[in-house]
């Protein structure tokens, strides 16, 4: 029997999510919620980009959503400049026997250690409450923090360091809200946006950092973050908008989890909207971007992950692999304890149902 799942938010990853949802005979769409008046009254294909009518309209009330009763939800709602919406949204569906799978919001991935207990206990009692489990993930944060490194840290004797590192070219990355107000590209190099105040970065990328410590036994003592920015040499234009002379155009930054003053687990992003700007800065190992892990220990690793996609470049198939986590991700997440999960707490997800043969 399929399992019945709702989906919320049909931004970038939502709509690569609802794809699989309608075409995946695993799943029964029961209700598609969208934050924006003039997606109302669509059809779920509609929204999908598929040619196909699933007789599943959109609405913007929650409401419609929780009366359908689907064993499982998709979060896929803006988290990153509404994150108390964001939370209040999950414990309600929690609280109404509805497990939730989904990008946002980021802090749950791992919250222990990152967010206040207090929070933590509301989450964890609407799952109570409800009988549900909830499973945050994503590419990075997501699985390029967890899943990738842990396999290659079970193989080691001994680790000194984990890093993980995105090296990705966002002039086709199509978000305006997270480019802009979150990343502060196009912004004069002085002002700092929402991203770069201070101890976002450690908070943002917290969840990963605590994961990592928790999945190799260690207690990091301190995350700290630094940032770097360039400006743009000349006005340009890029998918999200334009980008002025003298605006943010690369931005790198790193978070460090310290264990007595040694920086044991390193996250890093090295993101520009042309590829000529700071070359001395780490460069992809495809056109575009890559995602690199890199372990120093015995033995010692560097795995760089070059995402391709058929129907789009570097961006558009790292935007399918969080979606893919996500939905995959569902069985497992339905049939977990109640509370929040983890990567530590799932099964592997192989990929189960997907195979077809090339047409």
């Amino acid at each position: 029997m399929p399992i019945r799942v709702a989906h919320i938010g049909t931004g970038n990853v939502g709509r690569l999510a609802l794809i699989e949802l309608i075409t995946n005979p695993q799943f029964e769409l029961t209700g598609v919620w969208v934050a924006t008046d003039a997606k109302i009254g669509k059809d779920a294909g509609e929204l999908a980009g598929l040619d196909v009518v699933t007789g599943i309209t959109a609405t913007g009330d929650l409401d419609e959503i929780l009366a359908a009763r689907p064993d499982c939800a998709v979060y896929c709602a803006m988290g990153d400049t509404r994150l108390p919406e964001a939370m209040a949204d999950c414990r309600r569906l929690l609280a109404h026997g509805i497990n939730v799978v989904g990008s946002a919001p980021g802090v749950l991935q791992y919250p222990w250690q990152v967010v206040p207990g207090k929070y933590i206990d509301r989450v964890e009692e609407a799952a109570r409450e409800g009988n549900t489990s909830l499973f945050i993930t994503g590419v990075d944060p997501g699985f390029i923090n967890d899943l990738i490194p842990f396999a290659f840290a079970g193989t080691c004797r001994a680790i000194e360091q984990i890093r993980c590192t995105e090296i990705a070219d966002y002039a086709t990355y199509d978000g305006a809200t997270v480019m802009f107000d979150v990343m502060g590209f196009g912004n004069p190099p002085e002002d700092v946006p929402m991203l770069l105040q201070p101890g976002v970065l450690s908070l943002a990328w917290g969840t990963a950092i605590r994961q990592l410590a928790a999945g190799l036994g260690i207690v990091v003592d301190e995350i700290t973050d630094t940032a770097a920015r360039e400006p743009a040499p000349a006005a340009f234009d890029v998918a999200a908008g334009h980008i002025p002379e003298g605006g943010t155009a690369a931005v790198r930054f790193e978070i460090r989890g310290l264990v007595q003053g040694h920086p044991a687990i390193v996250i890093e992003h090295v993101t520009r909207l042309r590829e000529e700007l700071r070359p001395d800065w780490p460069q992809p190992v495809q056109p575009g971007g890559s995602y690199r892990v890199e372990i120093i220990g015995e033995p010692s690793y560097t795995v760089d992950i070059r995402p391709t996609s058929r129907h789009g470049d570097h961006n558009h198939a790292a935007i399918a692999a969080a979606a893919g986590r996500i939905v995959n991700s569902i069985p497992a997440v339905v049939a977990a304890a109640p509370g929040i999960r983890t990567t530590l707490d799932l099964p592997l997800i192989t990929g189960r149902g997907l195979y077809s043969p090339p047409r």
